[in-house]
């Protein structure tokens, strides 16, 4: 079982890995060189060509957020927890993110009308400049955070060595010094962030914006109940997501 189930964590990652790859292409389209693309937020054919695109569009960025909140909570692990072992929880979590995302660049209804365009320039640079540097931050975080543990990796080797899954430990490494959710803040970057802004990429950004500080109090709820009052302390000095303003 081991074996089994480290070879299940690394297909697991390999598959998130491609669809987190495909994101950066499938959100920045031809500001990303990929031209070329089957789908983007932008271009590309949809199996439900017929239906309303925000509807469609509205409909699959649910489904993502709902599988990505509904799984993380204590409750739904507790209730799983005799068919999903804990030492591959993390990692079908990770492939169940894998199909919601799949779902998302299949069905995806792109809305191309224009909301603003950048000429090429200084400006058109920065926010291309903008775009990248917050997938770079996110992709950053999660090795400050435990990149492996996150994503299931440490989990699976872990059983295969038969060793148990260390207690979670509280720590603020770097980014996390200044801002409490320094991944979150590089995907905001990363959505808003484009020289052609479109009426389905605004949709897009708006909406998974607006999922991300749902979600972060869900999550800074389950924080407090494992760590108490140092996440409470930290909630109190550390700002949010931006460096500067109000605390809590």
């Amino acid at each position: 079982m081991g074996l089994l189930a480290l070879v299940y964590s690394v297909v697991a990652y390999a598959l998130f890995f491609a669809a987190f790859l495909y994101l950066i292409v499938f959100v920045g389209g031809g500001v990303t060189g990929f031209a070329g693309a089957p789908k983007t937020l932008d271009w590309g054919p949809s199996p439900l060509s017929d239906a309303p695109a925000a509807l469609v569009n509205i409909c699959l960025l649910a489904l993502f957020g709902l599988q990505h909140s509904i799984m993380a909570r204590d409750s739904f692990k507790r209730a799983t927890g005799k068919i999903i072992p804990k030492t591959v929880e993390r990692s079908t979590y990770v492939l169940a993110t894998v199909g919601a995302l799949a779902l998302l660049y299949v069905f995806w209804r792109p809305m191309p009308q224009v909301v603003w365009s950048v000429p090429p320039g200084v400006w058109s640079g920065v926010l291309t400049a903008l775009f990248y540097a917050g997938f770079g931050l996110v992709l950053v975080t999660t090795f400050l955070i435990n990149h492996f543990e996150l994503f299931g990796l440490q989990q699976g080797w872990l059983r295969y060595r038969n060793k148990e899954l260390p207690t979670p430990v509280f720590r603020t490494p770097s980014l996390y010094r200044y801002v409490r959710h320094p991944l979150y803040l590089g995907f905001i970057i990363a959505f808003w962030a484009t020289p052609h802004m479109t009426v389905g990429h605004l949709l897009f950004a708006a909406v998974w914006t607006i999922y991300i500080f749902i979600a972060i109090g869900y999550e800074e709820r389950d924080l407090i109940a494992v760590f108490g009052e140092k996440y409470r302390d930290y909630m109190a000095k550390t700002p949010m997501i931006l460096p500067f303003g109000r605390r809590r």
